[in-house]
């Protein structure tokens, strides 16, 4: 598969292109990045380009976005038109996008994952297995300091999993907020989800789940961005085999 890499001079998007490049069954065709436009990729092997309508659609199979909401609409706009398969993992992007997306991907394929990184796509998952089980739950969710939405794309969408495993879930008991928003911010169910921005961290989540005598704790913890790159590799394998517009990860693993 030939890829180009949207936003390729970034820190996710520099990794993207060493994880493409050293993969045996991909190609790296093209990046992406208006901030680096005539210099060479991270990895040497293309010259970076300012957009994707300054290359040929047939030349590459595969765009992979890391970039900002604004951006990655018009990028994907232009997979839709020019039949180039998408693999997304940028944040920001709400539900009025993915139903445009449903709509214009007729003759290639789209897939946004909020998380690349196996682990996470497991949390979510025991998250929502577990939900029926306890009836109260937090999301705590925390990024590095350069992070400009809140609360994550991984948060939202294990939020969306646990509260359609279930739909009995107890009352937030507090009355008085001393500082205002510190319960965080209240999401479906009243599940409330916490934001966490530090300086030093990659991307981490837990989610804490309690009942009558016991609490469960999930948390995953990408380390580097390296923890990604797998997933995202095996999207640019695999999301010519999954028609349509895919959300998450998980089905093109299975679970």
């Amino acid at each position: 598969m030939r890829v180009v890499v949207v936003g390729s001079a970034g820190r996710m998007g520099s990794a993207v292109c060493r994880a493409v490049d050293a993969d045996q069954d991909l190609e790296l065709a093209a990046a992406v990045d208006p901030s680096s436009v005539g210099s060479e990729d991270p990895t040497g092997t293309v010259t970076v380009v300012k957009a994707l309508e300054d290359l040929d659609p047939s030349t590459v199979d595969v765009m992979v976005d890391f970039t900002i909401a604004e951006a990655a609409r018009s990028n994907i706009a232009w997979c839709a038109d020019n039949q180039v398969h998408a693999v997304v993992g940028t944040s920001g992007l709400n539900d009025h996008d993915l139903s445009t997306f449903e709509e214009t991907f007729t003759s290639s394929n789209c897939l946004v994952a909020p998380n690349f990184a196996i682990g996470a796509v497991l949390l979510m998952r025991f998250a929502e297995m577990a939900a029926p089980f306890f009836p109260t739950a937090e999301i705590i969710e925390l990024h590095h300091d350069a992070k400009v939405d809140a609360p994550s794309g991984t948060a939202m969408r294990t939020l969306e999993r646990m509260t359609e495993a279930s739909d009995q879930w107890g009352e937030d008991p507090t009355q008085d907020q001393v500082l205002p928003g510190a319960r965080g911010a209240t999401g479906p169910a009243g599940i409330n989800v916490h934001s966490v921005r530090l300086r030093g961290l990659v991307a981490h989540q837990e989610v804490l789940l309690g009942t009558d005598g016991e609490t469960l704790t999930l948390r995953h913890d990408s380390l580097d961005r390296a923890s990604f790159m797998g997933g995202v590799v095996l999207a640019c394998k695999l999301v010519s085999e999954h028609p349509g517009v895919t959300l998450g990860l998980d089905s093109y693993l299975g679970i």
